[in-house]
């Protein structure tokens, strides 16, 4: 209960304390007892107003899982991406886990928002503590603002921790890719053209795997890529020839498979790419890519690598900031000026033509 009273506060700890107001609006009998807030030094005569009561820490852990379940519900109807949802229910319930051994510190953290921010603000600390790099803090301090909104319904103000803007993405050389794409060719027609679509369609790993049939129109001239991208986004790019040829010759490869395999075809339907039990999952592109690597002499190669190195070979060949941030289907024009820095092995080569006397 929040007490509205007319009160001066001395320096020697005197308390004039006028009618307080009850919750219905109307003043309380002279003859009630006073309410007095007793200051710092006092004896703390009269019963003290708590401004902010927390909760017990059982009441705690109930409030947590309460937001938990509300988080769960919407993230199991958002449109973020698959590892996205993955990554920020395990932020929520480390934080969770983190306010529940410290319940009785963090008692009104989910009673008001300033209790909240105080909260968040320091597992945002514990965690930077940890040695955990901004970009996961910032990660973790999304999906806690997210459970927040969706469970109590408060809209937290944390501070993100500050991230360092990074360097020229790390692409492959012509030389690897090179290799890449040999090694991938060795392995047979679907892993040539699944890596021809990453390195030739700049495609996410979620944006492969969800390739259908109907999404790569392809003729003896032309060809495009339909990815579906982050929040249910879609795009079209251009296939260029080595991605053109490899689809076909996998299109035709998975036509002559399915035809022998009917159960295995009721399983992959219109899917662009199978796996030994169905549809290739994430997982799936990504072990392809890991093969490819190491079969390349590029041990834990990754599909975000070759997207990379598209977005290079994009920037080398010409291509501007608004091209390059259309094909890579990117929200922020910040997020592609990053392909715009020069790496070391450029400045390197400008210097030593710059000055070769």
């Amino acid at each position: 209960m929040t007490a509205n009273t007319d009160s001066k506060i001395n320096n020697g700890g005197d308390v004039e304390t006028g009618n307080p107001v009850d919750d219905r609006g109307g003043e309380r009998d002279g003859d009630q007892a006073d309410n007095r807030v007793a200051d710092r030094g006092g004896s703390g005569a009269g019963n003290v107003v708590a401004l902010r009561p927390g909760l017990e820490p059982d009441s705690v852990a109930a409030a947590a899982e309460a937001a938990l379940a509300a988080f769960g519900t919407h993230l199991d109807r958002c449109a973020l991406a698959a590892n996205t949802v993955t990554a920020y229910r395990r932020q929520a319930i480390a934080y969770r886990d983190w306010l529940l051994a410290r319940a009785a510190e963090h008692a009104d953290a989910f009673v008001d928002l300033v209790g909240a921010e105080a909260a968040v603000t320091a597992w945002r600390r514990h965690l930077l503590a940890a040695g955990a790099s901004p970009a996961t803090v910032n990660q973790a301090l999304a999906a806690v603002t997210l459970l927040y909104e969706h469970g109590p319904a408060l809209r937290l103000a944390v501070k993100r921790a500050r991230v360092p803007k990074p360097g020229a993405p790390d692409a492959l050389s012509r030389a690897q890719e090179n290799a890449v794409r040999r090694a991938a060719d060795r392995r047979g027609p679907r892993d040539a053209a699944l890596i021809a679509v990453l390195l030739g369609a700049g495609a996410r790993a979620e944006e492969c795997q969800r390739l259908r049939i109907g999404d790569i129109p392809i003729t003896a001239r032309s060809g495009t890529a339909r990815l579906h991208g982050k929040g249910d986004e879609v795009r079209t790019v251009p296939l260029p020839v080595p991605a053109r040829e490899r689809l076909t010759a996998w299109l035709q490869a998975r036509a002559e498979l399915l035809a022998t395999r009917p159960a295995l075809a009721e399983q992959v339907r219109d899917g662009l790419w199978i796996g030994q039990r169905g549809r290739l999952s994430v997982d799936g592109v990504t072990d392809v890519v890991r093969a490819v690597g190491k079969d390349a002499g590029l041990p834990g190669l990754r599909p975000h690598r070759l997207r990379h190195t598209y977005a290079t070979r994009l920037r080398e060949a010409g291509a501007d900031h608004a091209q390059i941030q259309a094909l890579l289907g990117h929200t922020s024009i910040e997020t592609t000026a990053r392909y715009f820095r020069a790496s070391p092995t450029e400045i390197a080569d400008l210097v030593d033509r710059a000055l070769d006397y």
